[in-house]
């Protein structure tokens, strides 16, 4: 097709195109490396499913259904042209080269081609105009790199299309009958009567447009925030398989560590770098943020973004100081400063809620909340810097094992006249009620505790509690960045367990049901632990548990973090409700979509000094519904709901209840 001149300038832009691809993408490969190992390549199997289903697929992505389809299109798209450009470029240079069988796939396959040239400009269209007429607060403007990449799809398959066309126009042969968009706008060039020079000419000069785009587009994507084209295939392969409530775990008796934490760029994971590279600004992150819907300084979106350009400005310095020579055209600064403070403000890490909505909604995999805590440990560990309110819980927890202070041996004294034995006292107890701090010390909580003992009672569980030897699970301390008393806090609590050979536990604290289950196990406690509410359901489930009828008056249900997004438990508390004669109205924010009620992440013991109060807005949320009767599984969320009411004047019209008050309420004697 092309003379022996095309050929030479058509390779020539070739090889150009490839080697600022290969030249940009090594860069950044040796970016990667400037962070630590973490191993990724455990359990293939499951890896491939993933990958088939939220990159082949696009799952995650359709999940926002506008959106989503469109730029799964565009995905799709960029697949089914993958081989018709490398069939266009092997013509060029071998007249009748072709990489398909002939007939009928072949033609099937260029039919397919036909299809995505319209599909993808309508899905690039309507991104355009997405972004640049309905300017959806999560997108960042200005963008000029969106601009380049929305002019380049759409000038890829207009010129595909009419070059197409002019090939078309003197006729479509037996190996065009699939090729139904090319013979449509064919037929629009037939009444200029245009010369076969003229039709030759305008062919080869769409046919240039569409190949040296291609290759422009080559070397554009890995030096450009359109990376994530490349990172993102990976970043979803290389997924976290840990239990969702789980974060990492410091070496602390590391001797040879200068620090702890992260306040350097080379002190994230290489799997938090190439988070960095595959984060597509799509801002779901961020429109789930409760710190962010309530006008605080986080941004999970900005937050990885800043990162990112951290990255790319003193990554190559940091590869020089290793011996790893590579240059690029950014300027590097001469010393990496310190991360938290400077790069990501201390308000903004402070701001987290821990409540794992972020990571929940990304359609990419990535974890901003586990970079946020690795930022909050150094601040803690190295610095000491943070807020003055945490001195007095990480003091109150170091002395007597609870954030409240209150003398470690007063931890059961809330069940002294209920006739609950310790395990010290009932060693073949079935089950262990593991109480928590707010269970045993906060006297709102108290009285949770009271009911679900009546609820165990009452089905004849043979169950115990620790007493004075269980103390604080740790939470709080670990998602504040103090890992050290966390660590402490759990060993302690470890060696407590096993020493009783406890099996199976029960928790009515989300908190401690997640740390229990999901972080204990790092530490040498494996045990069965489940939350109240599904022990509950499973009572009723087995008989074992009959409740009396009474007024079916409407509940709304209030999802906790930790209970949900953190461990997938969403139907039983709800059928808790519904077996107990309840009807439930729905909050418009709720299941894995929930509102943080903002005491998570050790935030139950900050004040909440900028933007709203989360707490308030998610009470708002809960009195427009309509119900009287507002039923949690979580203490902080029955505090952080009812100081909600009650600045708002409401708690006489609407009242906060556990879910075990609600059964309690209606337990059958006979």
């Amino acid at each position: 097709m092309l003379g022996i001149g095309g050929k030479i300038v058509l390779l020539l832009c070739i090889v150009g195109s490839v080697g600022l691809f290969l030249h940009a993408a090594m860069l950044r490969y040796r970016l990667l490396r400037l962070g630590k190992s973490e191993p990724r390549l455990d359990r293939i199997g499951f890896r491939l499913q993933k990958f088939i289903a939220n990159v082949l697929f696009q799952r995650s992505v359709l999940e926002r259904p506008l959106p989503g389809l469109m730029h799964a299109l565009v995905f799709w798209g960029f697949l089914v042209f993958l081989l018709a450009t490398m069939n266009h470029v092997g013509e060029a240079f071998s007249k009748g080269f072709s990489i398909f069988f002939g007939a009928p796939i072949g033609d099937y396959y260029w039919g397919l081609v036909d299809l995505f040239s319209v599909l993808v400009l309508i899905g690039i269209l309507a991104l355009a105009f997405r972004r640049y007429v309905l300017k959806p607060e999560c997108l960042t403007f200005p963008s000029r790199e969106s601009a380049v990449i929305i002019v380049l799809i759409s000038g890829l398959m207009i010129s595909y299309v009419l070059a197409e066309a002019l090939r078309m126009v003197p006729g479509t042969t037996e190996s065009d009958r699939f090729r139904f968009v090319g013979a449509f706008v064919a037929q629009g060039f037939r009444p200029l009567n245009l010369s076969e020079g003229a039709r030759h000419a305008g062919f080869m000069t769409f046919w240039w447009i569409h190949i040296l785009a291609i290759l422009f587009f080559l070397a554009y994507i890995p030096r450009s925030k359109h990376l994530h084209l490349l990172a993102c295939p990976f970043n979803e392969f290389l997924l976290s398989l840990r239990p969702k409530g789980e974060l990492t775990t410091l070496n602390l008796e590391d001797e040879a560590a200068e620090s702890f934490g992260v306040s350097k760029i080379n002190e994230f994971t290489w799997k938090d770098l190439l988070d960095f590279y595959a984060c597509i600004e799509c801002g779901r992150c961020q429109d789930n943020c409760p710190a962010h819907l309530s006008e605080k300084p986080l941004s999970p979106k900005l937050l990885i973004q800043d990162l990112k350009k951290h990255l790319l400005a003193v990554g190559p310095t940091l590869m020089q100081k290793r011996g790893d020579v590579a240059a690029d055209t950014q300027p590097a600064e001469p010393e990496a400063p310190t991360i938290p403070g400077s790069v990501i403000s201390d308000d903004t890490l402070w701001a987290c809620t821990s409540c794992r909505a972020c990571v929940e909604h990304c359609p990419l995999c990535i974890e901003p909340l586990g970079k946020i805590v690795d930022m909050r440990r150094y601040l803690v560990l190295v610095e000491s810097r943070f807020p003055p309110e945490a001195v007095t819980v990480f003091k109150n927890m170091e002395t007597n094992s609870n954030p409240w202070g209150i003398g470690w041996s007063q931890r059961g004294d809330w069940a002294k006249e209920l006739g609950v034995k310790k395990l010290s006292e009932n060693p073949n107890a079935e089950l262990l009620f593991w109480v928590g701090c707010s269970g045993a010390f906060d006297d709102r909580n108290k009285k949770v505790s009271v009911a679900f003992v009546k609820i165990l009672q009452t089905a004849g569980v043979n169950f115990a509690i620790l007493g004075e030897e269980e103390k604080c699970c740790g939470d709080s301390a670990r998602r504040l960045g103090n890992e050290y008393l966390f660590q402490m806090l759990a060993q302690e609590n470890v060696e407590t367990l096993n020493r009783y050979k406890a099996k199976k536990i029960v928790t009515t604290c989300p908190h401690g049901f997640n740390t229990l289950k999901n972080e204990y196990p790092r530490f040498g406690g494996n045990y069965s632990v489940v939350h109240h509410t599904q022990l509950i359901m499973e009572l009723i489930r087995t008989g074992r548990l009959k409740l009396k009828n009474g007024s079916s008056s409407l509940v709304t249900y209030h999802d906790s973090c930790y209970l949900g997004r953190y461990n997938d438990v969403y139907d039983e508390p709800r059928d808790v409700l519904k077996a107990a004669g309840f009807a439930i109205t729905r909050l418009v924010r709720e299941r894995r979509s929930s509102f943080c009620c903002g005491a998570g992440g050790g935030r139950m013991w900050l004040e909440e000094k900028l933007g709203k109060r989360i707490s308030e807005m998610r009470t708002k949320e809960i009195i427009e519904k309509g119900a009287k009767t507002v039923a949690t599984a979580c203490p902080f969320c029955l505090t952080m709901i009812e100081d909600g009411l009650k600045e708002m004047n409401k708690t006489d019209a609407v009242q906060t209840k556990d879910l075990a008050e609600l059964v309690a309420e209606r337990l059958s004697t006979s």
